[in-house]
């Protein structure tokens, strides 16, 4: 568990940053889990909770970024161990209940190859779904930012009150540097560049990503720069 603020924790799910879920405290204690990790991962993400004296009875919401597996695998297991709802963006929602990942974006050779693997994946009840700007009502909200590309439902996170902004796979930060997520797993590649732009506009102190480490330093110029960089 890595604090990245009062009540905002990173959970690495594998490795020690390469893939990452969150979680947020509310003020009656209660916490809401940001993505689940791998199939797998459940063990992990309640044991990192207990060092920190959350239960399993304390996760009071699942909120998803997408309904890829190495975010979605575990919410199954989370959701039957906490008891608490899944939550997920509309247009990804119907893949995660049907058990079947985004499609790939087809003018992508590598894209073309994984889909000859087959779409399937661990499904999982969506309890509730949300839209771009919808305020979560926990841990005094956290903003829905639709962010589409890397899947149709792809979402980003920003919890206005600790500044923390968790990007999903709109931007990654594996080794420490700055990208956008990899084009062979995305359901639109040159659409998830175009909507990783509005994590430029918005106003957070802490970067933190579900592939790579966080930013705490200067991390809205951090993401900015590189923006800006790759649009000239």
């Amino acid at each position: 568990m890595v604090e990245l603020a009062p009540g905002v924790w990173r959970i690495p799910t594998f490795g020690s940053s390469a893939i990452n879920s969150f979680a947020i405290a509310d003020d009656d204690g209660t916490v809401t889990l940001v993505d689940a990790g791998l199939k797998g991962a459940t063990k992990r993400l309640l044991r990192s909770l207990a060092s920190i004296r959350i239960e399993a009875h304390d996760v009071s919401r699942i909120l998803l970024t997408h309904a890829h597996p190495d975010h979605a695998g575990g919410a199954s297991g989370m959701r039957d161990r906490t008891g608490a709802p899944v939550s997920l963006h509309c247009e990804d929602a119907p893949f995660l209940r049907a058990g079947r990942r985004p499609p790939l974006d087809q003018t992508r050779p590598l894209a073309r190859v994984l889909a000859l693997a087959g779409s399937s994946q661990r499904s999982c009840l969506v309890d509730e779904t949300f839209a771009d700007g919808a305020l979560v009502p926990v841990a005094g909200g956290i903003r829905v930012i639709h962010t589409p590309g890397h899947s149709p439902g792809h979402c980003s996170f920003l919890h206005e009150r600790s500044g923390v902004l968790i990007t999903g796979d709109a931007l990654f930060n594996l080794r420490s540097r700055i990208s956008y997520s990899f084009s062979a797993f995305c359901s639109n590649y040159t659409m998830s560049r175009t909507t990783a732009d509005r994590l430029g506009g918005e106003q957070y102190c802490v970067a933190a990503f579900t592939h790579g480490p966080e930013i705490r330093e200067n991390a809205r110029d951090a993401v900015r720069a590189f923006l800006r960089l790759r649009s000239e």
